[in-house]
């Protein structure tokens, strides 16, 4: 352990900052024509998706099909076709969840209790007895390196100590 001589006391002065810089400022969610509908109707603390893992996932129309300005449809069929997509993703999206939302969540679940049975029972036993043997294995290294190395190192250094560099400035 650290004795309290080492620990430096560190004095903040509250006077340099104003009390609304300091406030966390909540998230605001963008203007509702760049986003889709569920970012709009739900804050960011509502979704079920808290921490943001998969804001990479949120997409509309625009996002994937686009018009160029130079090229236009009638209005009707950009309509439909925004329906068509927002319908056609909702739905697949519920179908596929209720396919395999139950079954992969179950795998997933065995697999991190595998994960941290192997990490309990395996793993740590495996490096607490790593640290209990390096010791006695430092000492039979440190033998090995006095006994074979360390005179083939000295030889070395006596046969290269008669070695002189000169430089010279021609």
């Amino acid at each position: 352990m650290m004795s309290d001589d080492y620990l430096v006391d560190c004095k903040i002065d509250d006077d340099d900052y104003d009390e609304e810089e300091m406030k966390i400022q909540p998230t605001p969610t963008p203007p509702s024509e760049f986003c889709s509908s569920s970012q709009v109707s739900k804050s960011y603390g509502e979704t079920r998706d808290p921490y943001g893992a998969n804001n990479h996932l949120r997409m509309e129309l625009s996002d994937v099909l686009a018009e160029p300005a130079s090229s236009h449809s009638y209005e009707r069929v950009w309509v439909y076709s925004s329906i068509g997509f927002e319908s056609a993703r909702i739905w697949s999206y519920r179908c596929l969840t209720a396919l395999f939302a139950v079954p992969i969540s179950c795998l997933s679940g065995c697999l991190f209790a595998l994960l941290a049975c192997l990490h309990i029972w395996c793993v740590m036993p495996c490096v607490q007895v790593c640290h209990t043997c390096l010791p006695c294995v430092r000492s039979l290294w440190m033998s090995v390196v006095n006994i074979f190395i360390m005179p083939l190192c000295m030889s070395a250094a006596h046969c290269c100590s008669g070695i002189y560099v000169l430089f010279s400035n021609e």
